[in-house]
């Protein structure tokens, strides 16, 4: 990304309460609707740690908003920013103790974990203007029922991911693609396990939120029958896979299909017949935050108009915003694969949060999967026969549809 030497230059425009500000970068230029609001820690050496899921933030490449840049520069406060891949992995190294973190961004279920176990503490919301302009529909859910832990970043559903140069629209309608032996080895998994036994429970008929210890096994056994499928079991990898065409099909977010068949054409995004999650992701402040007040802050200002349109426009995922939904262009609001028909969404099951007991008996079962070798099940000469059989089925298959497009 070219380096441009940052000149800031501070407007105030005074329009009723409207005020502006504005920097020579322009990865860094942002609007905000009270600039006195912003400047109580520039000059105090304040530094928060912001714990975000990986590829969801804009920053500053492809010409986008740096918005973490554009925060320090607006406040004088420095961010440390870092990633995680799944929300048991942010759930381990909050309960570990061994860093301190001012902002967490998990998914719903994972936030009533936390109040549970209070892990996370209520916000001050005279803190957070701009909360105003989040979505009514996304406030007052399972989750958060009273509004006080936590305000919406994103929403979205998990689905299907897949290559239409060999897979064709009508065969990927069913969560048991992921089970097809024709695609032995270009097959991924999600690796986390809420998500991969919700989709085990979906195909076995079960509800996402099942705390019956005979249905998870069964979704375990079912998890088992498809690891000798498998590439990999991935998170973020994801995106390198499927748009180097190195995989076919794998299950990942409706956010994240967007980027990749923005940058593999060739991909395509399905929801599975049989229902899939309905997910939002949260900002959060947890019980040993260092600086509450300058993360609240930050929360308020990725709630800022422009601010949540550049997230939504970098980053693929729907906004429950209503100022940054009313901008987003209408080739973005009308895309359904980031905002999906009713029917799909009547199809959709929201992630509860489970009993303790249950959770311990997702953990221990998915251990179970991700160390299972097979038996004998699969003997390792068939294996490979039929590895090598499928990749070259793929192979022709992809070059006759081809030919029948060129022709």
């Amino acid at each position: 990304m070219k380096k441009i030497s940052c000149f800031i230059l501070v407007f105030l425009i005074v329009f009723g309460s409207l005020f502006c500000i504005s920097y020579a970068d322009g990865n860094t230029e942002v609007s905000v609707e009270d600039y006195d609001y912003y400047q109580k820690f520039r000059g105090q050496n304040v530094t928060i740690n912001v714990f975000n899921w990986g590829e969801y933030i804009s920053d500053g490449s492809d010409d986008s908003l740096d918005v973490n840049k554009a925060f320090e520069e607006l406040t004088g406060i420095k961010v440390n920013y870092s990633t995680f891949a799944s929300n048991e992995e942010l759930y381990a190294k909050l309960r570990s103790g061994g860093v301190s973190y001012d902002i967490i961004i998990p998914s719903d279920y994972m936030v009533s974990r936390m109040i549970k176990e209070g892990m996370i503490q209520k916000l001050n919301f005279e803190n957070i203007p701009n909360y105003q302009y989040i979505d009514e529909k996304y406030k007052g859910l399972e989750y958060d029922p009273d509004n006080e832990y936590s305000v919406p970043y994103t929403w979205g559903m998990l689905g299907i991911i897949y290559d239409s140069t060999v897979l064709d629209a009508d065969e990927v309608t069913s969560w048991s693609i992921l089970w097809d032996e024709r695609f032995i080895g270009d097959i991924i998994m999600i690796d986390n396990s809420r998500d991969a036994f919700g989709i085990a429970l979906k195909l076995l008929g079960y509800s996402f939120n099942t705390e019956n210890e005979e249905e998870l096994e069964k979704a375990a056994e079912k998890l088992k029958e498809q690891k000798p499928l498998l590439q990999a079991y991935y998170m973020d990898q994801i995106f390198d896979k499927m748009e180097s065409g190195e995989a076919l099909i794998a299950p990942y977010y409706a956010g994240d299909a967007i980027v990749m068949m923005e940058e593999n054409p060739d991909l395509a995004w399905a929801v599975p017949e049989e229902g899939t999650n309905l997910f939002t992701d949260s900002m959060c402040i947890p019980t040993g935050a260092k600086n509450k007040e300058a993360a609240e802050m930050y929360i308020n200002f990725m709630c800022e108009t422009e601010v949540a349109v550049a997230t939504a426009e970098y980053i693929g995922y729907a906004t429950p915003h209503t100022g940054a939904f009313e901008e987003l262009d209408e080739e973005i609001t009308s895309d359904e694969v980031v905002y999906p028909a009713d029917e799909i969404i009547e199809n959709t099951e929201v992630y509860l949060s489970l009993s303790a007991e249950t959770n311990l008996l997702i953990d221990d079962l998915w251990t179970q999967v991700r160390t299972d070798t097979g038996g004998n099940r699969w003997i390792i000469p068939g294996f490979l026969v039929a590895a090598i059989g499928g990749s070259i089925s793929i192979n022709v298959y992809r070059k006759v549809k081809k030919s029948k497009k060129v022709y």
